[in-house]
């Protein structure tokens, strides 16, 4: 894990605790990289309540409640299943403020309009949700590192 990731999950860390605020993860390309980063972080269990990787397509249904119709119209990868997928994390959590990441870390996977490095990210704080689609270069490994530094950057910026 990269000096980077690790001082933005201290500052999310920071930022949770100091708004009594409380996070859940929804993640899919990143297989729990963003829990990762944050339950580095001593005294996470004040401000983490829960992680959900959902790699499936079925898991995003089934635990975040994402429903099929949307992942069959729009592909898993989407900003509207992103959006979704935090939504879901809120409601079946204790969390007030939640990230999900899914995308196509390749090598292979790429699909006609959404190539490798294609990442969809999702923040939702109560009652609004944010959405983004990113397009990063590199291997899978620098695809998933990219993708968790935005995703605690756009926590950063939801909380604060």
């Amino acid at each position: 894990m990269t000096n980077d990731i690790l001082d933005l999950a201290t500052k999310v860390g920071r930022a949770l605790e100091a708004k009594r605020l409380v996070l859940a993860t929804a993640e899919s390309c990143t297989g729990g990289g963003v829990s990762q980063a944050i339950t580095e972080i001593p005294g996470s269990t004040g401000w983490f309540d829960c992680g959900f990787v959902t790699y499936s397509n079925n898991s995003k249904t089934e635990l975040l409640e994402v429903p099929a119709a949307l992942i069959a119209q729009f592909g898993s990868v989407s900003e509207e299943v992103a959006g979704k997928m935090t939504e879901g994390a809120l409601s079946n959590s204790t969390a007030d403020v939640a990230v999900s990441t899914t995308g196509i870390a390749g090598p292979t996977g790429a699909v006609p309009g959404k190539p490798v490095g294609t990442v969809c990210f999702g923040w939702s704080r109560g009652d609004t949700t944010y959405t983004e689609r990113l397009v990063f270069q590199g291997d899978r490994q620098a695809v998933r590192e990219q993708t968790v530094a935005h995703a605690l950057r756009g926590l950063l910026r939801m909380i604060e």
